[in-house]
């Protein structure tokens, strides 16, 4: 009898044990409560003394987690595996996430500093009333070169990139839309383009551009391009800033094509266990001298109006990453194409990175 009770109190222990630890795990994971606060954001993407200064005002531990693709924060989150407070999507996969009930309405009376934020930059068509999303950073999509390695080429139109002079010296993000986006650009179709005809135009015209492609990268396009590894990139405007940074020789233009015109908002998923936190850090994220701060460390431009004026002019008039009227008229938003022709352009994107072997 004592062996048998023994036994079970064994095994309540043990039970004990694993619940407490899953609930440990669960948390450390993104389960956030009333007294945490779980934000899934791309990688890089906010000076981390800001998350220390949240916290320290606002008394919530803060879980940060990163993705490296929009896709992959959605299936994240789609899973409900964990439970996340903030996200921070792009437009197209924002629009996609509204369709899918997967984010909750936000209060903007909870979110004062809103009225910092640039009026352009408010009311777009991917989240009409911002119901669901609050501004974060927006650029562009284009060229960041090397002049002095690059003979006389000046990617005022994406076809320099083709040029043969470039053999082995180009690197690409490794993104389907941007990728093919460009190939559909540099042919004069939009780059929301569903045409299959355009889309195979656009494939075969891309693998001309095989010769010259060096490497498909992620991140590290900013260290290798900062180090002279190649001669021009396929690059977000927000890494273009921080390689120029790094080495100041380098430039930064949009093709006259047009590109893309990005912009990365704020959102609450269904599954936060935190709504009110989840507003206290919008709100915080919106203050103009915390958005001027997280701008100088990111390299982004930012959409508060308020805090583009904190900015030292040299960074707020510089037209390759603020620009002109008659340069953003050219360029378009991606447009959330749905789940059959999304997964097609991923295929055409892995085939011609196979195309490259």
């Amino acid at each position: 009898m004592k062996q048998l009770t023994k036994m079970f109190v064994l095994i309540f222990a043990t039970s004990f044990a694993l619940i407490y630890l899953a609930s440990y795990l669960n948390k450390s994971e993104g389960y956030a409560g009333d007294n945490t606060l779980t934000i899934y954001n791309w990688g890089d993407y906010i000076d981390p003394e800001l998350i220390t200064r949240f916290e320290e005002e606002s008394g919530l531990k803060v879980i940060y987690q990163t993705f490296d693709s929009n896709e992959a924060m959605m299936t994240k989150i789609k899973q409900g595996g964990t439970t996340f407070d903030i996200s921070i999507p792009s437009e197209y996969a924002i629009e996609k996430m509204k369709d899918e009930d997967l984010l909750l309405p936000i209060d903007h009376s909870l979110i004062p500093n809103l009225q910092y934020i640039d009026q352009r930059f408010l009311d777009l068509s991917f989240d009409e009333g911002n119901e669901y999303s609050i501004p974060y950073f927006w650029g562009t999509v284009g060229i960041v070169f090397h002049p002095d390695l690059v003979g006389d080429l000046t990617f005022e139109s994406w076809d320099d990139l083709w040029d043969e002079q470039l053999k082995n010296s180009i690197f690409l993000l490794d993104g389907a839309r941007e990728v093919i986006g460009m190939g559909l650009n540099s042919l004069g179709y939009s780059l929301n383009d569903t045409n299959e005809a355009h889309l195979q135009e656009a494939i075969e015209k891309l693998s001309e551009l095989t010769p010259n492609v060096k490497a498909i990268v992620g991140d590290e396009i900013k260290m290798l391009m900062a180090g002279e590894e190649a001669a021009a990139a396929l690059v977000w405007s927000g890494d273009a800033a921080e390689i120029m940074w790094e080495n100041e020789a380098l430039d930064y233009i949009v093709p006259e094509e047009g590109s893309n015109l990005w912009f990365d908002n704020m959102v609450i998923p269904k599954t936060s266990r935190n709504i009110d936190g989840a507003h206290q850090f919008i709100n915080f994220m919106l203050d103009p001298e915390i958005a001027a701060q997280n701008t100088e460390y990111v390299g982004y431009s930012t959409p508060n109006a308020a805090a583009l004026e904190l900015l030292d002019e040299e960074i707020s008039s510089d037209e390759r990453f603020y620009p002109d009227e008659e340069l953003t008229e050219r360029l378009e938003v991606y447009e959330n194409l749905g789940p059959r022709m999304l997964s097609h352009y991923n295929d055409l994107f892995l085939e011609f990175k196979m195309h490259r072997k």
